[in-house]
């Protein structure tokens, strides 16, 4: 028993690793599991009870079962079918894309994380870089929204920073389920985006199969109350204004829609807005289609200058936040009421009666989102320039000029921010930020449009012009 044993240094690094994977396999993951189970049980406990979130059971339902039951579904089983019929393919090819497409789109929500790490740093970055405002709510009628329904946040996009805002704003009373662009399919954001419950679209796909798995899986989680929010017009707007909306996903979610089921089906609008997007000059280039999109060598240099520009400024004192980064809330629009109002039945339209519908309801949600869109300083006294893009203003004629603005503003609706409740404040914290970004000059006490900086102008300017066109 005390004799010693030589083995070739090989052999010994092989049974090193066996019995560290033996360890790591048999004790570590097992305890590292239990560990992280626990907490997320105590994380779902305290949001059941403190915040009075209810998290719908598909949403906590293990990954592997919802791929499955996507799998096996009807709907999905016979698009595959016809797929396989029209590209003479055989059984495995078909059943290996449908799993490819499952594991695409399925997320696999972790409410620890979630709650406590995406909450937490969404809250610490949306206030470091902005003064982030809630606006407007249209409490009594959210508090209205029955609890069992499937409530939908659809909003306008004006920057990837939408998804953290808006997510940070309404953690307080639900956990949202993003759909998320191809963009985000990266290494390792995909991973830690599924982890916070998005699931992954790809835009303007012809592929049927695809197309059939994508629905199904949003019915699936509108069918089961799962939080969703969308933006409507699938991308981030190229120069301010509010775009047409895709309608695939009012599609999904209203063709099996049923007035009289278990649930109610509930759009909420939502209006976001920013004294600064930081994307702005970037989605200009897609204006019109006069410039190509610069490759990711070109992004990931801008990016990296942008961040080492403002740690520098930070480094010596000369740092400030984006301005006021803004989002309102407005009425639901309950489907039941909708589909009441208008006496119409989408499950038995034929398609092209339902797309007709589908369009005036995608129309009459970007108008609710249109209403709530925030008006910020920085969009107010921008619509002035760019109304004026050639004049000079003096200070008291530039706060003349705005407060113009303000009233037509009020008499639409519009929602202005106004820092401090100080009108006068809210145009000089407008001023200062154009001027900071050189967008806005001054000279002999007269404040002009960069001649260079109109089309930038022009996008702020963008985000409210829908209420002068109305």
């Amino acid at each position: 028993m005390t004799h010693h044993v030589a083995v070739p240094f090989w052999i010994f690094l092989i049974v090193a690793a066996l019995a560290l994977w033996a360890f790591i396999e048999h004790f570590l993951t097992p305890g590292l599991r239990w560990f992280f189970r626990r907490r997320v049980n105590e994380v779902i406990q305290e949001i059941n009870t403190r915040l009075r979130i209810e998290l719908p059971s598909f949403k906590l339902t293990r990954r592997e079962v919802v791929i499955d039951r996507l799998f096996h579904d009807p709907a999905v089983q016979l698009a595959a079918q016809n797929w396989r019929n029209e590209n003479n393919v055989s059984d495995q090819e078909v059943k290996q894309k449908i799993d490819r497409y499952a594991r695409e789109i399925v997320p696999s929500f972790n409410a620890y994380l979630y709650f406590r790490l995406g909450y937490r740093c969404a809250k610490g970055l949306a206030k470091f870089l902005y003064r982030v405002r809630l606006g407007y709510s249209d409490s009594q009628a959210l508090a209205s929204v029955n609890p069992k329904s499937s409530v939908v946040f659809v909003m306008n996009h004006r920057s990837n920073m939408d998804y953290i805002l808006v997510a940070f704003l309404a953690a307080e009373r639900t956990a949202l389920s993003y759909a998320v662009g191809e963009w985000a399919r990266v290494w390792p954001l995909q991973g830690m985006i599924k982890s916070l419950g998005a699931y992954f679209v790809r835009r303007n796909s012809k592929d049927t199969l695809y197309r059939a798995v994508l629905q199904r899986y949003v019915q699936m989680a509108t069918e089961a109350g799962v939080c969703q929010a969308v933006f409507p017009e699938g991308a981030l707007t190229i120069d301010g204004r509010l775009r047409k909306p895709k309608l695939g996903l009012f599609d999904y979610m209203v063709k099996n829609f049923d007035p009289n089921g278990e649930r109610d089906l509930v759009f909420v609008p939502v209006g976001v807005n920013y004294d600064r997007v930081l994307e702005d000059r970037t989605v200009l280039l897609k204006q019109n289609g006069r410039l190509t999109q610069p490759g990711i060598v070109y992004a990931l240099f801008t990016s990296f200058k942008f961040l080492l520009k403002n740690l520098l400024r930070l480094l010596i004192g000369r740092w400030y936040r984006f301005g006021y980064a803004c989002v309102n809330f407005g009425a639901p629009i309950s489907m039941r009421r909708y589909i009441s109002e208008r006496n119409v039945n989408f499950r038995v339209m034929n398609e092209e009666q339902r797309h007709a519908e589908i369009e005036r309801l995608g129309a009459h949600v970007m108008g609710e989102i249109g209403r709530v869109v925030p008006v910020t300083p920085v969009a107010l006294v921008a619509s002035v320039f760019a109304q004026n893009p050639g004049k000079s203003f003096s200070e008291l004629e530039l706060k003349f000029a705005a407060f113009g603005l303000m009233t037509q503003l009020d008499k639409q609706g519009a929602h202005l921010y106004v820092p401090r409740q100080d009108h006068d404040y809210s145009i000089t914290v407008g001023l200062r930020m154009l001027i900071l970004r050189d967008l806005v000059g001054e000279r002999n006490g007269l404040f002009s449009a960069n001649a260079n900086e109109l089309a930038l102008l022009r996008y702020y300017a963008n985000s409210i012009t829908h209420f002068f066109a109305a």
